[in-house]
């Protein structure tokens, strides 16, 4: 009998997320083919697939397939719409979900998720609440006792994850689900354990989708060389650089490693081959992975997050050794992006880091997301960094203080400060004054503060 095409499609997910190898899948294809069975009861009794890896796969499976019944005839050869925000923070703060008090997580995670929101919070002794548009909005629910919440919390844990959080009273991971996937973080607080759900849009957007300038795209048609994206917590730097992936993964044909604490977007091979490995299950550490990659022949590397020295250290020889690095940092501009990299290493390195930055550096893309006007979702607000003689002089002879001046003086080079993005999104009318304000680097260039004294 012959396999459907769920179970090809069950197959090259197992594949992809390397659970099993291509001979494993492709022998067990053979037995399900030749016994009239499903590849997944197979794969289990082989023992290469858990009970509720098969389950979850499957889920994937049906979703991928409801996906595709949904979408219209005439936009077959266009990509389904990302999640977008469809309520506001006043409305979703007049829903009542108290009828899902006491019920699974799941459906919890399933409602809000409809309404747009980018996280959701379940601490004890207070109602959920979720981040809608960078804000936070109190649901009407019923607070959590300890008990419920650590038995609701306890449902969505694995083996793995269980035995971590029961050794360390923290657990980071990704919750795979029918309805989505999200970024997990588990923790033991003052009351008891709580969790915070970040939510990972279903699909991987497109730089049009995220309002981010056409020209960013320069940055992936660099050969070798490091681009830094940063930000504060909840900027949008795991979307801005999932486009920017994906758009290689699209236009070149590349060997693409991608290390993340856990994995959030996840990418198909198109023209380039991607390996995605998450820290703590697939390696060790970003240093230990890192290095490794740099004897797989890539061409691109991806760092979700540059953590430490010996990180910092592995991406930059990687850089200077022939590959694009695409890495996020937790900073606020380009000038700062700059130093923290090189304040890592200890003074007397600091003088060969600068020089060795000064020639890796392509680049660097600061954002942050403002509140729009009308109340319907964020708009970016970014600071652009490109590469340049004088940019790569003032690196290297320790004045990054002076490259403010030349954002200034770059925008035919596609160059901005963030105060100047703000001021066109404001120009604009996508923004309020008060929001300018609140999110500029120079507050007074907006005018003051409504009620405040002369």
């Amino acid at each position: 009998m012959a396999l459907s095409s769920d179970e090809v499609l069950f197959g090259r997910i197992v594949v992809h997320n390397k659970l099993a190898s291509d001979s494993q899948v492709k022998e067990s294809m053979a037995i399900a083919e030749r016994e009239g069975k499903d590849l997944g009861t197979v794969l289990r009794a082989k023992g290469i697939l858990s009970e509720k890896q098969v389950e979850l796969i499957a889920q994937r499976v049906r979703r991928k397939n409801h996906e595709q019944a949904d979408a219209p005839a005439a936009a077959s050869a266009a990509s389904p719409a990302p999640d977008v925000p469809v309520v506001t923070t006043a409305e979703m703060a007049q829903r009542d979900f108290g009828h899902l008090a006491g019920r699974s997580l799941h459906e919890l995670l399933r409602a809000v998720r409809a309404c747009g929101v980018s996280d959701l919070h379940c601490q004890v002794g207070a109602p959920p609440f979720v981040r809608l548009h960078g804000a936070l909005v109190y649901l009407k629910h019923p607070p959590y006792r300890a008990d419920e919440l650590a038995r609701l919390i306890d449902a969505l844990l694995g083996d793995y994850e269980r035995a971590i959080f029961q050794k360390h009273w923290d657990v980071d991971f990704c919750l795979e689900t029918d309805h989505g996937r999200y970024r997990t973080s588990v923790f033991k607080e003052r009351l008891g354990t709580d969790a915070v759900f970040r939510v990972i849009p279903a699909r991987i957007p497109t730089v049009e989708e995220l309002h981010l300038p056409a020209h960013i795209k320069r940055f992936t048609r660099y050969s070798q060389g490091i681009v830094l994206i940063t930000g504060p917590a909840g900027s949008g730097k795991s979307a801005t650089m999932a486009a920017l992936v994906q758009l290689i993964n699209e236009e070149r044909q590349d060997h693409i490693v991608i290390v993340e604490d856990p994995i959030e977007y996840l990418f198909e091979s198109r023209r380039c081959n991607v390996n995605q490995r998450q820290v703590k299950i697939h390696t060790n550490s970003f240093a230990t992975a890192l290095r490794s990659a740099l004897r797989a022949d890539p061409d691109v590397i991806v760092i979700g997050e540059m953590r430490d020295l010996e990180t910092v250290s592995i991406a930059i020889t990687a850089a200077e050794t022939g590959h694009l690095v695409l890495a996020t940092l937790h900073t606020t501009n380009a000038v700062r992006s700059v130093d923290r990299i090189i304040d890592v290493f200890p003074p007397k390195e600091q003088p060969q880091i600068r020089a060795m930055v000064s020639e890796s550096m392509r680049g660097v893309i600061s954002q942050q997301l403002i509140p729009r006007r009308d109340g319907q979702g964020r708009e970016p607000a970014l600071e652009i960094m490109y590469s340049s003689p004088a940019v790569a002089n003032m690196i290297r002879e320790s004045k990054t203080f002076q490259l403010t001046s030349v954002l200034q003086t770059g925008a035919r080079q596609g160059m901005r400060l963030m105060d100047d993005s703000i001021q066109e999104l404001l120009d604009k009318g996508l923004i309020t004054q008060e929001a300018a304000r609140h999110y500029a680097n120079l507050p007074e260039r907006f005018g003051r503060r409504k009620g405040a004294t002369p």
